[in-house]
């Protein structure tokens, strides 16, 4: 038995022993820490006192208090508070006698196997024999109620389900049973023990509900037990008590004062003053510190206290624990005291000399900061009713308690300062700051840690909080920047808990300069002005619905203190109110009492996202042709009519309200509901029939039922596809609505003085520029169609192009072949505008057929095995069965087909009904759907099928697109080149045999039709895509195409411009990037390019006043120069705050999506392209969005917005991305790509809603694709194992690529090296919780055990104490605790409660219930599935904390990361670890901007050919939209 264990034992049963032995078994622990007793000695002498102690309580002990052990009358435990005051208070008022003191427990709730040690002590010279449950020898002279309860005790003391506990407790339940019998109420104890131990006796009785064996546990012990002596009794108790842990685990004992635990092996104790130390009043008269002696009555003369300097100080509470200062103690009304060397105010030597010792100075009233000395080391003071005492060096015995102390103290300050000038860092980032920051000599500590962070989170952010209400009340508090936010939420912080006044006061707070607000934007006159317009008449709007919602309850959220605390009637908002004298006209609630629980949550709903709003209808302005009491006095016919068709006569005029219209002319019409505005539009055609008198009404949209909404110009309208007959009654008068056509010179207008309006205001006069898509919320150039000469009297365009899309959407069959068996066969079927022929491979959706192969069931996750709750106290949180980043859900990529006929049946008269066109497909295996499953498809190419004999008849509008499936041997190029020549290509080499399970060649008659009936060209490579457009069997002559010239902005590392230069759509001869690493990188993979490492305002201002260089020489960029612009401009900036006020607006205004959208403006390029996050198309309730699309339209640019999904275009990565489009008048608008890769449907929610309207983008692949998803096994299996903190820049691969993605990433050329598969180093705890981690798909902190671990660093971490009961939870399924803070019990948080340098991290379990769980946190991606959103910082507790590798116990590396973005292996990164993770963190993955930039690529073509040829949009063409072919790849 170890020194440790018998002091552990000792303490345990020290309060129940005599005074005499407490003092025997102290000099003995005296003895053998001076080394007088040997180990062996002092045992054998602690065994034989204890020994004699135990016999003499069998005789001569007095009956104990009722309060005895802790516990109260009836037999429940109370608090470890009120057991300590109970037994504090029955020997004091007690006026009896008594042989002994009334012993009180140190505990209400050890652990089990401490109570066993208690139990042990007492019985380890006693045998028994378990069997018989009879006393051994050395129990002669117990009656049978001792034995009995000496049993009972002794039973439960023993190791839950230990071979030695049952076999006692059958022995137990037999004599028990034969006690019953015989009438024998020795053994009536055991009528009780069932209910309190079911599962120690559960043949006794049936196991109760557990509020049932609360109530017995409450009862007294029965009647008949009550004649024990005190010794029985005592034990009686005790096995009552030990089965508390079991049912219900109680709080472990902490001190009542300093909340700090009984148990910790680190609670310390004051050592003692010195002989020569002073009380204070002394003290403070000493000539060494005192100007005046001790018989003057200074105190009181002085208006100040006196301030002294205190060194080797300790601090603690009345019992003598050290404790901590800052926990809230103080505030709380604890007395705490501190001893050290008083010195003068002018000495700063922190040694002992010239210090005069002084004694239990205090109580504290109060602590507090007077600033930074010499800008490091905070000077901390206490106030006690005689003075001021500042701090120096601690004891070396209070020095591990004090650095915490300073730690916190520095910490906060490095918070403060990098926050105030970085207001869009994250989390991460702030992490990055954190540890990289090196504190300053002299402080007890070496670095800072996450851990050291969310250790000192509520002190961090109660100084943000003062720093905050030291600012101006209309600058947004650094406490709902983005990184604060996350801080608070993981901590677990409670805001607004401000200290009392008089308690800690930061009295100098660090002088730190402001950030003086936004710096200004460069910005176009245009720009400048719809900006400016605008948020003049937005900021009043929200000023008046601020005074409507009563400002003051929209402030507070009435629970924090701040919003307890009264007006302070000094601050502006105060002096205007009523009762301090002010007009009353602004409501604003004290600036004292801006509540920060609102603030945050206000800033965090601006950042969610719901993408479940319901669907609202898009409000028409159609009438429906309602019919309308006719004035006919009102209307007359003007001239005869132009044309009769039977039923209806033509005319061209009509005379409404003596004012003459005719066709053509534009008018307002009346709504049924008179409180409704105008409804505007273009007439058409008139008529009469026997409706009466009509008119065809082409409607035009005005600008605020666009998605633009507030932001439109109110002349503004719109063209739209939507029309309707109405009765000329409703004609409410004659508007002039103009063509803006754009001007000859648009290109070279950027950026001049244009005045804002486009037409004068008289009421009646209108403007359009564009047409409108209410589905797409596209805006284009309005449509060429004209009129010819026979339908100029009721020509009506909108019905043109609907019919037109009605037309080209019907299935049609042409070229009839033959009649046979009831059918007739065609050689093409048409659908979309696009063809189909005999021998086409063709997509369809994966239910149109199955496979002879029965697939294997997808694998499904192993069942949930019974978790030990006691080793994973966690588990019980992961009841979803959903795993983020998991594809288990993932649809199945297109079936893919070749058209082997197409046909209709034969109607009953002999014709064809080809309202129903039917296929029959040959079906092509992919390698999963083979019995080689998914391991098949992972080593394959993901365009290789196999050839089936398989046949199968389909109906034709099943069918998703057309694609070229060609056998591999008949390609004259490498299967490489033509599966990179364009999309939709695939591939076979092989047949498979479902029968036989078996490869063979194909047949003949595969190969054959591969290339036959195919076009001319199809399968050499000339890149025929699924919508490509052939204009006749004679292909067009081949464009040469120029890439666009193109600046990007915002460049990054060049992800953006990686893409199009894969697409072949630009060339990047400029970028511009601030930050100096990311600049760099871009110069290393983009020689040519010109790239500016400076502020892009400065730049604009430099190009607009018509300089040619930049002060470093380089050339810039002039007008007509940019041909296409892109780039993700930050806009961090202005989220987190819903409404606009004048500082948020200025900051808006001033945001880098102003100059970018000035950048435009002035060059005026053919195209432009915004990427930013998600989010972007929902700030500011989608204000963000609609301003910069109001500013493209009034530019003249066609523009669109969409959001992607960067996992359907070929990375293992979920990623959302809001795109905006634009394209200059005369180009063509792309449309958004169509996915490629199938990926998990919970991802891609990409619909928009904005003012109660649900946008989508053009995109129809919404259930499926063409190719499987992309896995992490995919993106990196193939990469060497490496450790934590690996730091070699480069190794070798180690082997070949595994999968398709890994050849297409490492490229075509050998490369041996492999760079940046570096991984950041993590501290020793961090590390220990990664090891920790199972490998299990799904796997996070909710499974790491709570145990002790030794860490590299050589210290050891603690087990981490379940304190509390969890309201929410309840217990585990043994009884324990699940709560960590007094919060989980529904009351305020205890700063005592907090835990640290503990396996699973306290604020984890603290705040889970308010944050899914933390799910995620510490996970491992998981082999079959994706990442999350790659970050710039890999943390495991940051925003995106599945960072953890499947296998090995590391963050995951740059070059994974890199890979997850889709970036090829040779693309250089640049400076060091962090740099580089920012970089590919930051950076458009190259894949989605590929995509995008084929579609570019499309329309620049089709515009290419227009202009040479004229040649689009020819009838019969196969494939395209509005006139834009896809044939990119050439």
């Amino acid at each position: 038995m170890s020194e440790k264990s018998v002091k552990e034992k000792l303490s345990l049963i020290h309060g129940f022993l005599q005074a005499d032995v407490q003092n025997q078994l102290s000099e003995l622990e005296a003895k053998l820490r001076c080394e007088e007793l040997s180990e062996e000695r002092y045992l054998a002498k602690v065994k034989a006192l204890l020994h004699q102690e135990l016999s003499a309580e069998n005789g001569a002990a007095a009956p104990l208090g009722p309060a005895a052990n802790g516990c109260s009358r009836n037999g429940a435990y109370g608090s470890d508070e009120d057991s300590e005051r109970e037994a504090a208070a029955s020997s004091s008022s007690s006026s009896t006698p008594r042989v002994r003191k009334a012993r009180r427990s140190r505990s209400n709730g050890e652990s089990k196997s401490n109570g066993a040690l208690w139990f042990s002590s007492f019985s380890q010279c006693r045998h028994f024999s378990a069997v018989n449950a009879e006393p051994g020898v050395g129990a002669e002279g117990l009656d049978g109620p001792s034995r009995a309860c000496r049993l009972f005790g002794l039973l439960l003391t023993l190791p839950f389900a230990s071979p030695s506990r049952n076999k006692m407790r059958r022995g137990l339940e037999l004599r028990a049973k034969k006690g019953e019998e015989e009438g024998d109420a020795s053994w009536c104890l055991f009528d009780t023990a069932p209910a309190l131990h079911p599962f120690v006796f559960p043949s006794f009785t049936p196991r109760l509900e557990m509020k049932d064996e609360l109530t017995l546990i409450k009862t007294p012990p029965p009647a008949k037990v009550s004649s024990f002596s005190s010794i029985p009794a005592l034990h009686w108790v005790l096995g009552l008590f030990l089965t508390l842990p079991n049912l219900f685990q109680t709080t472990p004992p902490k001190c009542i004062d300093c909340r700090q635990y009984l148990d910790d092996p680190d609670l310390k104790f004051f050592q003692g003053d010195p002989d020569d130390a002073l009380e204070e009043p002394e003290m403070l008269t000493d000539e060494r510190l005192s100007l005046f002696d001790a018989n003057e009555d200074g105190f009181e003369s002085y208006e100040d206290l006196p301030q002294h300097k205190v060194t080797s100080f300790s601090v603690y509470d009345k019992r003598g624990h050290l404790c901590p200062f800052d926990t809230g103690l103080i505030e709380r009304n604890i007395e705490l005291y501190f001893s050290g060397a008083v010195k003068p105010i002018y000495d700063d030597n922190p040694c002992l000399d010239g210090g005069v010792r002084a004694k239990k100075l205090g109580p504290i009233n109060a602590w507090w900061i007077t600033g930074f000395d010499g800008g490091e080391k905070a000077l901390i003071g206490f106030t006690t009713a005689f003075a001021d005492y500042i701090l120096m060096e601690p004891s070396e015995e209070y020095a591990p308690i004090f650095a915490l102390m300073q730690e916190k103290i520095y910490m906060s300050k490095i918070v403060v300062e990098f926050l105030q000038n970085n207001r869009d860092v994250s989390y991460e980032d702030l992490l990055n700051k954190i540890e990289t920051t090196v504190p300053p000599a002299g402080l007890n500590f070496n670095r800072f840690t996450e851990d050291s962070l969310l250790r000192h989170a509520q002190f961090v952010v109660e100084q943000v909080e003062s720093y905050d209400e030291a600012g101006d009340s209309d600058e947004p508090p650094v406490l709902i920047t983005p990184c604060m936010r996350d801080l608070i939420k993981l901590a677990g912080v409670t805001l607004g808990k401000r200290r009392a006044v008089r308690r800690q006061a930061i009295r100098h707070p660090t002088k730190i300069d402001k950030d003086k607000g936004p710096t200004k934007a460069t910005t176009t006159r245009l720009v400048y002005l719809i900006f400016d317009t605008f948020f003049s008449e937005q900021i009043e709007k929200d000023e008046k619905e601020d005074d409507k919602e009563n400002a003051m309850k929209r402030r507070r959220c009435g629970v924090c203190e701040v919003c307890q605390q009264p007006e302070c009637g000094k601050c502006k908002a105060c002096q205007n109110m009523v009762k301090f004298g002010g007009s009353g006209r602004s409501k604003q609630a004290c600036l004292q009492r801006r509540c920060p629980n609102l603030a945050v949550r206000e800033a965090d709903e601006d950042e969610e996202v719901d993408d479940n709003i319901p669907e609202m209808p898009s409000p028409k302005k159609m009438l429906q042709g309602r019919k309308k009491k006719q004035n006919k006095s009102r209307i007359s016919w003007v001239g005869e009519p132009i044309k009769s068709d039977g039923k209806k006569d033509y005319y061209q005029r009509v005379c409404i309200d003596l004012e003459t219209l005719e066709v053509g002319d534009c008018v307002s019409v009346s709504p049924d509901d008179p409180t409704k505005p105008l409804y505007l539009a273009r007439v058409t055609a008139m008529w009469e029939d026997s409706s009466g008198q009509m008119f065809h009404a082409h409607w035009f949209c005005p600008g605020s039922d666009t998605v633009l909404g507030a932001t439109s110009d109110p002349l503004e309208l719109f063209l739209v596809d939507e029309c309707e007959d109405m009765q000329l009654s409703y004609i409410h008068g004659k508007v002039n609505v103009i063509y803006k056509a754009p001007s000859e010179n648009w290109f070279m207008e950027g950026g001049l003085d244009m005045e804002i309006k486009m037409v004068e205001d008289d009421g009646r006069t209108y403007f359009y520029q564009m047409w409108y898509d209410q589905e797409y919320a596209r805006f284009e150039s309005p449509p060429k169609t004209q009129p010819t000469e026979d339908n100029k009297y009721k020509f009506c365009m909108s019905c043109t192009r609907l019919d037109e899309v009605r037309h080209k959407e019907i299935p049609k069959v042409a070229e009839p072949l033959e009649e046979g068996d009831g059918k007739m066969f065609y050689a093409v079927a048409t659908k979309n505008g696009v063809q189909y022929r005999v021998g086409d491979g063709v997509y369809l959706l994966p239910e149109a057929f199955s496979f002879s192969m029965k697939p294997a069931s997808p694998a499904k996750r192993p069942k949930k095995e019974a978790v030990d709750e006691e080793l994973h106290p966690e588990h019980y949180r992961k009841y979803s069965e959903y795993i983020k980043g998991s594809n288990l859900d993932a649809p199945d990529p297109f079936r893919v087909g070749r058209i082997k006929e197409i046909f209709c049946h034969l109607r009953s008269n002999g014709k064809p009904n080809e309202a129903d066109i039917k296929l029959l497909i040959c079906k092509f295996y992919r390698p999963e759907n083979t019995h080689k499953s998914m391991k098949g498809s992972y080593h394959a190419d993901i365009n290789l099928l196999y050839w089936s004999d398989e046949e199968t008849t389909v109906d034709f509008r099943a069918v998703q697109g057309r694609c070229t499936v060609v056998y591999g041997e008949d390609l004259t190029e490498s299967i490489q080149d033509y599966s990179a020549g364009g999309l939709d290509r695939f591939y076979f080499l092989e047949a498979y045999n479902a029968k036989t399970k078996s490869f063979e060649d194909p047949p003949n008659h595969a190969r054959n039709s591969g290339t036959k009936g195919k076009g001319k060209g199809k399968g050499k490579g000339k890149g025929k895509s699924s919508s490509s457009c052939e204009q006749s069997e004679q292909e067009p002559p081949e464009l040469k195409l120029p890439k666009l010239r193109t600046l990007d902005v915002f460049s990054g590392c060049g992800g953006l411009s990686e893409g199009f230069h894969q697409a072949g759509v630009s060339e990047t001869l400029w970028a511009i990037e601030m930050w100096e690493p990311a600049a760099q990188a871009f110069r290393l993979n983009n020689p040519g390019t010109t790239v500016f490492t400076e502020d892009c305002n400065v730049l604009l201002k430099l190009v607009m006043s018509g300089e040619k260089t930049n002060s470093l020489g380089q050339k810039l960029p002039q007008k007509g120069d940019v041909e296409m612009l892109c780039g993700g401009p930050p806009c961090q900036g202005f989220s987190g705050m819903n409404r606009f006020n004048s500082r948020t607006y200025s900051k808006f205004k001033n945001s880098l999506v102003v100059s970018f959208l000035s950048y435009c403006d002035y060059y005026r390029p053919r195209f432009f392209l915004l990427e930013n996050v998600r989010n972007f198309v929902s700030f500011k309730r989608s204000m963000v969005l609609k301003l910069t699309l109001r500013c493209l339209v009034r530019m003249g640019y066609q523009c669109t917005f969409g959001v992607l999904q960067a996992g359907q275009y070929g990375v293992a990565q979920t990623r959302r991305r809001a795109i905006v489009l634009a394209a200059a008048p005369g180009e063509k608008l792309p449309m958004f790509p169509e996915p490629l890769h199938v990926f998990a449907p919970r991802a891609c929610q990409l619909s928009v809603v904005v003012d109660d309207k649900k946008f989508v983008s053009n995109i129809t692949r919404t259930y499926s694709g063409p190719f499987r998803t992309i896995t992490v096994r995919d993106t990196m299996s193939d990469l060497p194992e490496i450790r934590n903190g690996a730091s070699a820049l480069e190794i070798s691969y180690n082997g070949e690529p595994q999968s398709w993605f890994q050849r297409q990433i490492r490229g075509s050329q050998y490369q041996p090296i492999l760079r940046d598969h570096i991984c950041k180093d993590m501290s020793a705890l961090v590390a220990a919780r990664m090891r920790h981690i199972p490998l299990a798909p799904g796997s996070d902190w909710r499974d790491l055990p709570n145990i002790e671990v030794r860490l590299s660093d050589g210290t050891t971490t603690r087990k981490l104490r379940y304190t509390h009961h969890e309201k929410k939870n309840g217990r585990s399924s043994s009884g324990a605790l699940r709560g960590v803070c007094s919060c989980a019990e529904g009351k305020p948080c205890d700063p005592a409660d907090r835990q640290f340098n503990t396996l699973i991290p306290w604020c984890l379990p603290h705040t889970g219930n308010r944050h899914n769980h933390w799910a995620g946190l510490y996970g491992r991606l998981e082999w079959d599935g994706f990442f999350s959103t790659t970050v710039t910082n890999p943390e495991p507790m940051g925003k995106q904390g599945r960072v953890l590798h499947p296998e090995q116990h590391r963050v995951v590396s740059v070059r994974e990361c890199a890979r997850s973005q889709g970036f090829p292996d040779t693309y250089r990164l640049f400076g060091n670890i962090l740099d580089k993770h920012r970089q590919v963190g930051n950076a458009v993955p190259p894949p989605l901007a590929k995509a995008i930039g084929l579609e570019i690529k499309s329309c620049v073509l089709a515009k290419l050919r227009e202009d040479t040829a004229g040649a689009c949009g020819v009838p019969g063409s196969r494939g395209g939209y509005n006139g834009v072919e896809r044939d990119v790849h050439q």
